[in-house]
């Protein structure tokens, strides 16, 4: 499977200044996977290790951590000769071994010409021993579960990827390629951007493996909160059990008392950080004064919670595959808050960051602002096509040169842009343009102003 990040591996292949890498991200979202083909495709050889039930391995990182000396049990582990600069070593599950994470400041100040890339989940780092990490001494790279524009390619649909991107902002594609992209959104939605999801649907177009997929990875996180919080797991599958139906909440903000009846926010705050801290949840939070930098205007005692993958969503929350075609209308909230997080992930893949949202002491709301273009961008996240009187009241609250709509809708003007969901991994392109186009139009007033 095609991933947005291999053009990242190659930028670190080729850096002068290359330290070692670490790939972190959600368990189960490729990062193995990529890191194997990148090796395959790029380097002479592989040298891959795990430290999952491998007590050989974490052994020869207790007694000391000269490199020269690892280096030569790992070759004499493989039985070949790792070579500088045409094996790619690498380190699989390292959170589980703090030793090796500790020894990555040794390969990077001692062994620079050896190419080095680990795996972690962000959890396992998160919980490393205090002092093990080598900060400075890295190269960190965030990896998401896939992308709408990722699953399209995973369907060996290249050449509709290819179109899409050579089709500018300004230009409509025609009505047999919407169509379908139209059509794999709806399976997009139903499968999510796990890549063993998606292999399955891929493969087979049988939704209960897809769901059974799903669910064996569900499990695996509920075992990781007895495995590694075991104080505050009550706590945890609670919050965690509860965020479907919050999410399907007309007002999406997250409420410590819908978890659990009379809790507090001090009460499951703590476990509520450290499901954001494990990648597992995306925390939103509302902005007061849409402005950049966005991060000194945030209000944190009101954000609403979102999950990192829209197929573990749909999974939890108990919704059935026929969601997407079905016209009942019980269906209806659970569509707009799958397509909210849909927004959500595909933004955040992109910026690499969390966007806001805004809400106006009147109960205006926008569902995200985002920092894209060195701008503040409201983002109205809607299927269909509905009107927002929030995104209006945004507008002329705070005249944006931007904002941005999901929703297909008539007079918008010269501000609002309709960004197709299928299409919303180009936002930055849209954005530029449109300010572009806005410029040449002041121009051209400013030119007949002066004729006049």
């Amino acid at each position: 499977m095609k991933r947005e990040i291999y053009r990242d591996l190659l930028k670190w292949k080729n850096s002068k200044n290359r330290k070692p890498l670490l790939l972190q991200g959600v368990r189960q979202c490729g990062k193995t996977y990529i890191l194997k083909e990148f090796g395959r495709e790029n380097y002479d050889d592989v040298a891959y290790f795990t430290f999952e039930d491998n007590p050989d391995l974490h052994e020869t990182f207790q007694k000391d951590l000269d490199t020269k000396r690892i280096l030569d049990y790992l070759s004499f582990a493989r039985n070949k000769k790792i070579e500088p600069g045409k094996t790619l070593i690498i380190f699989d599950e390292i959170q589980l071994c703090s030793r090796a994470l500790t020894s990555l400041k040794f390969f990077c100040e001692n062994a620079p010409q050896y190419h080095l890339a680990c795996a972690g989940s962000l959890l396992g780092v998160m919980l490393s021993k205090p002092g093990s990490f080598p900060v400075g001494k890295v190269r960190r790279l965030m990896m998401f579960p896939m992308t709408f524009k990722e699953f399209l390619l995973a369907n060996s649909e290249d050449l509709l990827v290819e179109h899409m991107e050579n089709n500018g902002p300004t230009e409509a594609l025609p009505l047999i390629l919407t169509n379908k992209l139209n059509t794999y959104l709806d399976y997009f939605f139903l499968t999510g951007g796990m890549p063993a999801a998606v292999a399955s649907w891929i493969a087979e177009r049988d939704v209960e493996e897809v769901d059974t997929i799903l669910g064996e990875i569900i499990k695996d996180y509920a075992d990781d909160f007895s495995k590694h919080a075991s104080d505050h797991l009550a706590k945890l599958t609670l919050i965690w059990s509860s965020i479907p139906a919050q999410l399907a909440r007309e007002n999406r903000k997250f409420v410590f008392g819908h978890v659990k009846k009379g809790a507090r926010a001090k009460d499951l705050e703590d476990a509520l950080e450290w499901l954001v801290d494990a990648g597992l949840i995306y925390k939103v939070k509302r902005t007061d004064r849409p402005k950049v930098p966005l991060s000194m205007h945030a209000d944190s005692a009101s954000f609403k919670i979102y999950m990192a993958d829209i197929g573990i969503l749909r999974k939890m929350a108990k919704i059935p595959s026929d969601f997407l075609f079905s016209k009942n209308k019980e269906y209806d909230d659970f569509r707009g808050a799958v397509t909210e997080n849909y927004v959500l992930t595909e933004l955040i893949s992109l910026i690499n960051d969390v966007p806001y949202y805004w809400k106006s002491d009147h109960d205006a709301e926008v569902d995200f602002v985002a920092q894209i273009g060195g701008m503040a961008i409201p983002i109205e996240a809607k299927a269909g096509s509905n009107r927002s009187k929030s995104l209006a009241e945004y507008i002329r609250t705070y005249d944006p040169e931007v904002a941005v709509t999901t929703a297909a809708r008539r007079n918008m003007g010269s501000v609002v842009k309709h960004i197709p969901l299928y299409s919303l991994w180009k936002i930055g392109e849209y954005v530029t343009e449109m300010k572009r186009l806005q410029a040449d139009d002041a121009e051209s007033g400013s030119s007949a102003a002066k004729q006049k």
